[in-house]
């Protein structure tokens, strides 16, 4: 029986390719045994227990950034982060471990390397976390979402995907999305997004602009998150969502996307082979800009700024992409080339590779 350890965790793009690998590993053998690392704070706090998981908990222990007091008492507390691992991987008697990147990350690897366990390590974002980029010195393997990240050894092998997405039939689900939305499944849709908070620039945008997509013969999906006031002009053809807990059904209907580009939503469109406008998150060191990256040089997508996008940028960039079926078409084909539905046997490939190096 093979006992794994998967770390990692604080926000749901270290959280959600975790459980991807977790729920393959546990359906190929039931009998293996399959544990999470992570800390008491994170999202994973709630998502892996509730998914069926024990959750192994280490002291959260941020990196410092600056010189201060935390600075002074950092190398203390890692070190009792790591003598936690490493008694985890005692008890546990565990085979292999695998970092996702976030705080748990870091310790698991420095433990599994003291207690000569293989490890192996997989970024989901272009701009690698510190943690993935000191773990992945001396992986065993290293795995990597998208093309030209920097990291040691790094494989592309894309991202764990969840089952709904990986298993989605567009086609065979768009009669019961477009019921499920109020929608015509027989006219295009333009689906608009920002992730679970929403986006409030696309949101004003598109309250400016909604009746341009409309006069294009399109039907407006738009998905504004849950702590948005925009009002939903109750027009046919144009359906608003505050939060939408299906989102395979509302890529069952899209024809076009226009969202933020976290790494989850890039590897998950390009998977499903749906071409893109990515209007990245402009905070933050750009790492969204890096992952929409592939998929631009590709052409499956297009690049549009956040600071400039507005209901008049709609009318002049994507309006004329909802009336040009040719690039469209051309687009779609490129998603399906630089995307894949396979990220999790990949992954679950390069695990088996580490510990039958190890063996």
């Amino acid at each position: 029986m093979t006992t794994y350890l998967l770390a990692g965790g604080g926000t749901a793009g270290h959280v959600n390719p975790l459980l991807a690998v977790a729920d393959s590993l546990r359906e190929r053998d039931p009998a293996s045994s399959v544990l999470v690392l992570g800390t008491k704070e994170g999202l994973e706090a709630r998502l892996v227990p509730e998914r069926g998981y024990e959750l192994l908990i280490v002291d959260k222990v941020p990196f410092p950034r600056r010189p201060n007091t935390q600075a002074a008492a950092f190398p203390g507390r890692f070190r009792k982060a790591i003598a936690q691992v490493r008694s985890h991987i005692r008890e546990h008697r565990v085979d292999v471990v695998v970092g996702f990147g976030g705080y748990a990350s870091a310790p698991a690897y420095l433990a599994a390397r003291r207690e000569k366990v293989p490890f192996v390590v997989h970024e989901a974002n272009a701009k690698p976390g510190l943690a993935n980029v000191l773990g992945a010195r001396r992986a065993a393997g290293v795995g990597v979402a998208f093309e030209g990240t920097p990291l040691k050894g790094g494989e592309v092998v894309g991202m764990p995907l969840r089952h709904e997405i990986v298993d989605l039939d567009r086609s065979a689900t768009r009669s019961e999305a477009a019921v499920q939305f109020g929608l015509d499944a027989a006219r295009p849709v333009l689906l608009v997004f920002g992730g679970s908070l929403g986006a409030q620039r696309l949101n004003e945008a598109f309250a400016d602009s909604w009746g341009d997509v409309l006069a294009a013969g399109w039907q407006l999906l738009h998905v504004t998150g849950e702590r948005s006031e925009l009002e939903d002009p109750e027009v046919p053809g144009y359906a608003v969502r505050r939060y939408v807990d299906r989102m395979d059904l509302a890529f069952a209907l899209a024809d076009l996307i226009v969202s933020r580009a976290g790494s989850a939503t890039v590897s998950e469109v390009s998977a499903l082979g749906i071409p893109a406008v990515y209007v990245p998150y402009a905070v933050g060191n750009g790492e969204q800009r890096l992952n929409a990256a592939s998929a631009v040089a590709a052409g499956a997508a297009i690049l549009l700024q956040d600071g400039t996008f507005t209901g008049e940028v709609v009318r002049e960039e994507i309006i004329p992409l909802l009336t040009d079926t040719d690039r469209r078409a051309r687009m779609a084909s490129a998603a399906e080339h630089v995307g894949t539905r396979t990220g999790t046997e990949n992954v679950i490939a390069m695990i088996d590779r580490a510990l039958g190096s190890a063996n």
